[in-house]
């Protein structure tokens, strides 16, 4: 196992599963929009997409059933059924303990960079909600790279927004394609484990949590 980084100055948060509990509503969205396709979309292959952006899990879904559809209409198509599950929702919530430890970052001037493959309206939506924009430095969605996550562009980016050497960078992660994109970019990752993140291993990382207070204790 590699070791921690010492002097952290900057801790890259992936949104989905880590800082919001959405992995629920995001499937709920996801499998909506397969029954009115007529998809039969297994477990074995939704858990793939875990991490990736909508957009390319689209891309791929259409190659892996040889459909003839426009996987930017069907981006829309599962966006609008999020947003009805995330404005319907008034128990969405944090992920436990979240929002302690990015103010405990904050309060210590580290940089904080969002890395999420989320499309930035639901960025947004989730940052004015539980009121997080004045924390982070920057905010990055992967559908607006040119590579979704497992590709490693989306946290070599955040190390440039932050102006910090990678070596002094960490990932908090809770998705395989996530914590293999941090592990090709060079940033030591740590797994979150979250019990909604279903039928992700986390084997790949550097270190595994399942609380943030954990991370006191090692930063």
């Amino acid at each position: 196992m590699k070791k921690i980084p010492k002097n952290i100055q900057c801790v890259i948060f992936d949104m989905d599963g880590v800082i919001i509990d959405s992995e629920e509503i995001h499937k709920k969205a996801y499998y909506e929009t397969f029954v009115s396709l007529g998809l039969e979309v297994s477990e074995k292959v939704y858990k793939t997409l875990t991490g990736s952006s909508t957009i390319n899990a689209f891309q791929r879904l259409i190659v892996h059933f040889n459909l003839d559809l426009d996987a930017n209409e069907l981006v829309l198509d599962k966006r609008r059924r999020y947003v009805n599950f995330f404005e319907n929702n008034p128990d969405l919530h944090l992920v436990a303990g979240v929002e302690e430890i990015i103010k405990y970052f904050y309060e210590k001037d580290i940089t904080l960079i969002l890395a999420s493959s989320s499309a930035m309206v639901n960025i947004n939506r989730v940052f004015d909600r539980f009121k997080l924009h004045s924390y982070f430095s920057a905010k990055i969605s992967g559908a607006d790279l040119t590579a979704s996550k497992p590709h490693p562009e989306i946290f070599e980016k955040a190390a440039l927004l932050a102006n910090t050497p990678k070596e002094h960078c960490i990932v908090i992660e809770d998705s395989d394609n996530g914590i293999k994109a941090a592990n090709d970019a060079g940033i030591f990752v740590f797994g979150y484990a979250n019990k909604l993140s279903e039928g992700q291993t986390l084997k790949n990382a550097d270190a595994v949590i399942d609380c943030f207070s954990a991370l006191k204790k090692v930063l």
